[in-house]
């Protein structure tokens, strides 16, 4: 018995600087590197204020997503939180919509590694370098958590030093003149090309999308809650640095970008990222940037398995996922929930194999209808926690919500907001068909299989209990 209930714990082998890296990792994947130079395209040097005040907001689904998971660690935490708060269904729904939305971000970001390896090799169809990519990160992620985290460390920080290294030479430009004779570039660009909303704010509003497609996985701190040593001081911290270096990454980055190139360039002549580092005479500019970019498509796939697979695993412990799915190896990983995982992502192989180059934008949005139904269930989740606790509890809270219960609706709000805004613009809309088909689908099984009894059951006999 021993043996058995041993093999069925996820390991806490996670220590403060795995998590805070990998969830600042899975963050800072194709959506800087591939989706801002699209965003920039619609809104100019406003985005800058798109991607300041989502951040903020994305702060308060963090702070919101924090107060529970200090509380109460869990693999899986927010369709655990879901089914706590908001009932058996709503857990059961959130569930299999992380799973589908990072295993179509997942193949947003195999696609990109079949894009970023023609570079190299212009010969090898893509499809072949999608599939590598799944095969290796999929084994990456039966080694044992902490070596996963290990790994995962190093990816991340492969791409924050270049972003860095690409700010810090960005700001010498801008000041000094570095790679332009002396003569110093100002920020000038910010404002000289139509002003700084050439678009208007209608530019501004219609990049959200892609702003919070970027936005997308910064909730992976709380999916590891459940792998976490010492998770009060951890957590608390990740969460509070997170926001402040993924500002500093994305509006540092963009802002330093702004300023050297006129933003209609940038995107037509290369990345801007390889545009800055030749500039100062960097040998090699373009293939350094590629491989760094690389990591980060690869390094935000082996996040998307991770925490696919832990979802499963959540999922199969509430008897809403094959039994199979709640089995651990001996290194205490969900072993039969990453083959699941990958199996369903060799679907993106075989679109890889067969579709035009559209589909980016596409699987970019449906990812975010998904994430945007994660980060709402995670406010709705820690509304009603609020209202479950007393006076005193509430003032025994280790990490609360600042300005509650203001935030957490204003936080809802915007997320409504950029749902209509997804509707309003034709490349997007494919997500507000895609999306919800997959949750009425969810609901019918929920129903077919008969869960509602089950629950109602389950909740009946607690109720005796207590």
């Amino acid at each position: 018995m021993g043996k058995n209930t041993q093999n069925k714990e996820l390991h806490r082998g996670l220590e403060e600087r795995h998590i805070t890296l990998m969830s600042l990792g899975a963050a800072i994947g194709v959506g800087l590197f591939l989706g801002s130079a699209s965003a920039i395209k619609m809104a100019g040097p406003g985005i800058l204020v798109g991607y300041a005040f989502s951040g903020l907001i994305m702060f308060f689904i963090m702070r919101a997503l924090g107060e529970m998971a200090i509380q109460k660690p869990v693999a899986g935490s927010f369709s655990k939180y879901a089914r706590d708060y908001l009932g058996p269904l709503a857990g059961y729904i959130t569930g299999w919509n992380y799973w589908f939305l990072w295993v179509v971000t997942c193949m947003a970001e195999i696609t990109a590694i079949g894009i970023y390896m023609e570079y190299w090799f212009p010969a090898v169809p893509r499809w072949i370098w999608a599939l590598a990519a799944l095969v290796i990160m999929a084994s990456v992620n039966f080694l044992a958590v902490k070596a996963y985290g290990e790994l995962e460390f190093w990816f991340a920080l492969i791409k924050i030093i270049t972003i860095i290294a690409m700010i810090l030479i960005g700001v010498g430009m801008i000041i000094f003149g570095l790679g332009n004779g002396g003569i110093a570039t100002g920020v000038k660009n910010l404002w000289e090309h139509g002003g700084f909303f050439p678009n208007g704010i209608k530019g501004v509003l219609l990049s959200l999308q892609m702003v919070m497609f970027a936005y997308l996985g910064i909730e992976m701190i709380g999916v590891t809650a459940g792998e976490v040593k010492n998770p009060e001081k951890s957590l608390a911290r990740a969460i509070d640095t997170v926001f402040w270096r993924i500002l500093l990454f994305y509006v540092g980055a963009l802002f330093v970008i702004m300023s050297i190139y006129p933003w209609e360039e940038i995107g037509t002549k290369g990345s801007p990222f390889v545009l800055t580092f030749e500039k100062i005479g960097i040998p090699g500019a373009a293939g350094i940037i590629n491989f760094v970019v690389l990591t980060a498509a690869l390094s935000s796939c082996n996040s998307g398995i991770f925490s696919t697979a832990r979802m499963l695993f959540n999922l199969a412990e509430h008897g809403e996922a094959p039994k199979n799915f709640g089995k651990v190896t001996k290194s205490g990983v969900p072993g039969v929930a990453v083959v699941a995982s990958a199996g369903a992502l060799l679907i993106g192989v075989i679109l890889n194999y067969i579709v035009p180059a559209k589909v980016f934008t596409w699987v970019t949005s449906i990812a975010t209808f998904g994430a945007i139904w994660t980060w709402g269930v995670i406010l709705l989740s820690q509304i009603r926690y609020r209202q479950t606790l007393k006076q005193g509890e509430v003032k025994a809270l280790k990490y609360k919500m600042p300005l509650f219960p203001y935030t957490s609706y204003l936080a809802l709000a915007f997320l409504a907001f950029v749902i209509g805004l997804m509707g309003y613009n034709p490349d997007t809309r494919i997500a507000l068909v895609i999306g919800p088909l997959f949750l009425v689908f969810l609901v019918a099984v929920y129903y077919i299989k008969g869960f509602h009894k089950r629950d109602k059951i389950e909740t009946n006999v607690k109720k005796r209990i207590i």
